[in-house]
């Protein structure tokens, strides 16, 4: 079973106040519940984990768009100081798909997937999918579906964050930064209606602001 840091139900997080806000976003949240720091530490261990495993052989890594993409790029700049730094290196490339399956805070039960028919490039390949955040598990399982199709050698799923939640599938990622309570949550490149990407670090929502940026 994957290790993780778990964020309790409980966890009280930090004010606000201690940390760089941008200014606009200031009265939308409530608090933040995992620090800027917290997720480059943690990070870090999962890339040396994956390279434990992985390494030796050529990886292709699948960045999960949009949300996906900051967790994706410190990621592998950990994986590429690594290869730099130590005796044991991976060649690495990477591909790109886009996952849509919300709108507003709620989850469509439509799972859309954006190039898609590219996936055929991936047969024989050993691929890490680098997801964001996995929530009830049925976007993952569906493109993880759509992956098979095209026998990739080897696929393994590294997510930064997973949602204790009661809708969930029961499915786990390979690979798991953080365990979250049932809340949403916003910043680094998690976003509500395309808002809050430009924020540092992991924080929870308030409602004022779901209503504010409701399409």
């Amino acid at each position: 079973m994957a290790s993780y840091l778990q964020i309790a139900d409980d966890e009280k997080g930090h004010e606000l106040d201690l940390f760089c806000i941008p200014r606009h976003y200031e009265n939308d949240l409530d608090k933040v519940i995992i620090p800027h720091g917290l997720i480059m530490d943690r990070t870090e261990r999962l890339a040396r984990d994956i390279i434990q495993d992985m390494g030796g052989h050529h990886i292709v890594a699948l960045c999960v768009l949009k949300g996906g993409y900051k967790f994706f790029a410190d990621l592998l700049d950990y994986i590429k100081a690594l290869n730099q730094n130590s005796d044991k290196s991976v060649p690495l490339t990477v591909d790109f798909i886009r996952v849509k399956s919300y709108c507003n805070d709620k989850s469509t039960n439509s799972v859309k997937v954006i190039g898609g028919d590219e996936l055929s490039n991936l047969r024989g390949k050993n691929v890490l999918i680098v997801e964001d955040i996995v929530e009830t598990g049925r976007t993952m399982q569906t493109l993880l579906s759509l992956l098979g199709e095209c026998h990739p050698k080897m696929v393994k799923v590294v997510s930064l964050l997973v949602k204790r939640t009661p809708r969930s599938s029961g499915y786990r990622p390979d690979y798991i930064g953080f365990e979250v309570p049932d809340a949403f949550l916003v910043g680094y490149a998690l976003d509500y209606n395309e808002y809050f990407r430009d924020l540092s670090h992991i924080c929870i929502l308030n409602d004022g602001a779901k209503e504010k940026y409701k399409v």
